[in-house]
């Protein structure tokens, strides 16, 4: 298994096999499904017995020592996390974000047209800003070591969760052995960012989560504090059903989930735009006849119903390059099964192949074609695409971040014309390389009027400047 470009390798061995493959990773088998029936019958319709989760030693044991919530296996521990973070991030809650929302957007609309050269910050400092702001309710900068450490261990921990990135995911009885082995090398490496990511659990030492924590505790006693997750977890908490420990992993679930994918799904929008511009044009007419042809407010989130291409985009972007797992999230199965004629073992890690699938189930699979998402089923944010998931183990924050990505993307295509720099081009044959401190790709950005630039003057020069 390749340790980058798994996505166009996997659609390769997919477009051989059918519904599904199966590969063998030290013994264990791992059941590559293929196709949207498969996951749906699968992953979606026997949940029950499909949504457990494969240990991954490295990504688990070594690197997060058991409390990442993605990682759990099913079970008590994890519906109970899971329930705790659904009662905050639902639909009904999620609209008490939409200032964040609204606000950060803003700030992203100002830096566009300020440092249009330095736009794949921008994204960054809109993503972590506005992750941090829905969490912790205090807006962050890319410029704060403790959230640039945090990142920087997400951004490692990812590659982890794809099948034979480490010698003890092939071969677990290797986490048992002495940890000086000199040959171990992935253990002293993934010891070393375990123990950066478990500084910011531990409460007696000065760390980015304490300090996270304690400032919010602090501005709630001067009545000062803005209702959040952090806020509404810790009065659900009252009766302290989960540790200090457990309230620090769970809000690092939030920020690690939340920062990387609204980042480098941006990211894609604007590829797709220099690569496909008609669809941008279709869009910015349905804009302009929402909003007014020149420039006369910014798009809102009352406006979505009047804004479908909005939300086709949306979808289309978390089809058209999936943005973290190019073979998904792996899912355990607790018992044996048949499908299609074919018995599957209680053991089996089995997961949707999700770079193959996206471009396999779809007509003319590499156009960035937003209309394709047109259906009944276009407001509801989980349907018609992998990207947030599957089964029961679905992304429980899709509510929020589908807002993150309409405000910002609505905004930014009614705002800015996105163009391709003569020369230069773009490669989206695997995943843009996530890196924060470098553009993927090169992208003329400029107002689309000088009414434009006087309305992003106007509405969104303060929320750039804005402190938290």
């Amino acid at each position: 298994m390749p340790s980058k470009g798994q996505g166009p390798y996997m659609t390769t061995l997919a477009s051989k096999s059918g519904d599904m493959f199966t590969m063998s990773f030290g013994g264990t088998p791992w059941l590559f499904l293929n196709s949207r029936r498969a996951v749906t019958a699968l992953l979606d319709k026997k949940a029950a017995i499909y949504s457990s989760r494969q240990n991954l030693p490295m990504a688990n044991d070594v690197i997060s020592g058991n409390k990442r919530l993605l990682l759990m296996p099913y079970g008590s521990e994890w519906r109970k996390q899971r329930k705790a973070m659904h009662q905050i991030l639902n639909n009904t809650k999620s609209n008490m974000f939409q200032p964040f929302q609204d606000v950060e957007s803003r700030a992203l609309l100002y830096h566009y047209m300020d440092k249009p050269d330095r736009w794949w910050e921008a994204n960054a400092r809109f993503a972590n800003s506005i992750i941090m702001s829905v969490t912790y309710g205090k807006r962050s900068n890319l410029g704060d070591p403790n959230l640039a450490s945090l990142l920087n261990n997400a951004e490692q921990f990812v590659p982890y969760l794809m099948p034979g990135q480490a010698l003890v995911d092939i071969f677990p009885g290797l986490l048992r052995l002495p940890i000086p082995l000199s040959w171990q090398p992935w253990r002293w490496w993934g010891d070393a960012l375990h123990q950066s990511t478990k500084r910011y659990s531990q409460v007696d030492i000065r760390s980015a989560y304490k300090k996270l924590m304690d400032d919010l505790l602090e501005r709630r006693r001067l009545g000062v504090q803005r209702p959040c997750f952090m806020t509404e977890f810790l009065d659900d908490n009252s009766h302290g059903e989960f540790t200090t420990e457990d309230c620090y992993f769970m809000a690092g679930t939030l920020i690690e989930a939340g920062s990387d994918t609204t980042r480098i799904t941006l990211m894609e929008i604007l590829a797709a735009a220099v690569l496909y511009p008609d669809w941008v044009e279709r869009t910015q007419q349905q804009l302009d006849l929402v909003c007014g042809p020149i420039a006369e407010r910014l798009p809102d989130f009352g406006d979505m119903p009047q804004l479908p291409l909005i939300k086709g985009i949306i979808k289309e972007s978390l089809r058209w390059k999936p943005a973290i797992a190019e073979t998904g999230i792996p899912h355990s199965l607790i018992k044996d099964d048949m499908f299609d004629g074919y018995k599957i073992a209680a053991g089996t890690v089995v997961t949707y192949n999700h770079w193959a699938i996206s471009h396999l189930d779809y007509k003319d699979p590499e156009r960035f074609y937003p209309e394709r998402f047109l259906d009944d089923d276009l407001d509801v944010p989980t349907k018609g695409h992998l990207g947030f998931g599957a089964g029961r183990r679905v992304c429980v924050g899709n509510t929020v971040a589908w807002n993150n990505m309409f405000i910002a993307v609505s905004r930014l295509l009614y705002c800015f014309d996105l163009t391709g720099v003569p020369g230069e081009t773009i490669d989206t044959s695997a995943r843009f390389d996530s890196e924060y401190g470098k553009a993927p790709f090169s992208v003329n950005i400029k107002p689309r009027s000088e009414a434009h630039r006087q309305l992003i003057e106007r509405e969104c020069a303060d929320a750039a400047r804005m402190e938290s």
